[in-house]
């Protein structure tokens, strides 16, 4: 029981989650279990995981595992909660992916504070994941460095206060959607420049991956590794202009704004 992994919930940040842990060696097929009561991601569970087990109920899985990855949408977590309360046990170590439930909440809802709040991002699916990490009053260093051993499995990982998970979210929880719609405009604006889609799509690709792995690489500050290649008079320098002109940093500062004060409003 010490080894297993129960999800609530099977879906795309699960999944995300168990592929993660099962390459990084941090648990076994065999450790995971889930609860979902949707027959056919049941069936998407048993094909990614064979030696999976799928329990019928929410007691089912409190009852098989001692570690709780709370993986359903805050809506829902919210209506369920109460429900399961009864089945959480002093022994029960619970963590929340659920936007804006705040730490407060959930000890509350379950009536323990070995509670863990976790931001993750949907870039965990292909290991490349963000996640801003919380810990409860009543988690152990060894219930906090599972938690991260988890998390590190699907990207990288900060240990922030309950209040800023909110603005963790607005950054990195949200800020997948916003580097896809980038990604969508400059394929569009290459195909509108004569490029096939194909192509247009793999160098816009190809240039966010890049950028953001200079960035990693080298640790200078993207403003200045932009200024290196903005030459006088130059096609760059052109491009910046527009985008200055409609707003782009002051658009995506406003985004994550909005994504925060979502976040605040969930909880």
């Amino acid at each position: 029981m010490s080894n297993t992994i129960g999800f609530l919930g099977g879906g795309q940040m699960a999944t995300a989650i168990a592929k993660g842990v099962v390459a990084a060696d941090v648990a076994q097929e065999s450790d995971l279990t889930f609860y979902e009561p949707s027959s056919g991601q049941q069936m998407k569970l048993k094909e990614l995981f064979p030696n999976c087990s799928l329990v019928e109920s929410a007691e089912s899985l409190f009852g098989k595992a001692n570690r709780i990855l709370l993986t359903v949408k805050p809506q829902v977590l919210s209506d369920i909660a109460i429900s399961l309360r009864p089945f959480a046990r002093e022994d029960h170590l619970l963590v929340s992916i659920a936007a804006g439930i705040s730490l407060k909440k959930l000890t509350s809802w379950f009536e323990t504070d070995r509670v863990i709040r976790v931001m993750p991002n949907t870039p965990s699916q292909s290991r490349q994941g963000a996640a801003g990490i919380a810990v409860g009053k009543g988690v152990s260093p060894s219930d906090a460095a599972w938690c991260e051993s988890v998390f590190g499995a699907v990207g990288k990982f900060i240990r922030c206060t309950d209040e800023q998970l909110h603005a963790v979210t607005g950054v990195s929880g949200s800020g997948p959607a916003y580097v896809l719609m980038m990604i969508e405009a400059m394929s569009d604006g290459g195909v509108m420049a004569g490029l096939s889609r194909q192509t247009a799509l793999e160098l816009a690709v190809q240039t966010v991956l890049g950028a953001a792995t200079m960035v990693q690489d080298t640790g200078v500050h993207p403003a200045i590794l932009r200024e290196q290649v903005t030459s006088p008079a130059g096609t760059t320098i052109a491009a910046l202009s527009t985008l200055e002109r409609a707003g782009f940093r002051s658009a995506l500062i406003d985004a994550v704004m909005a994504a925060t004060k979502r976040s605040q409003e969930l909880g």
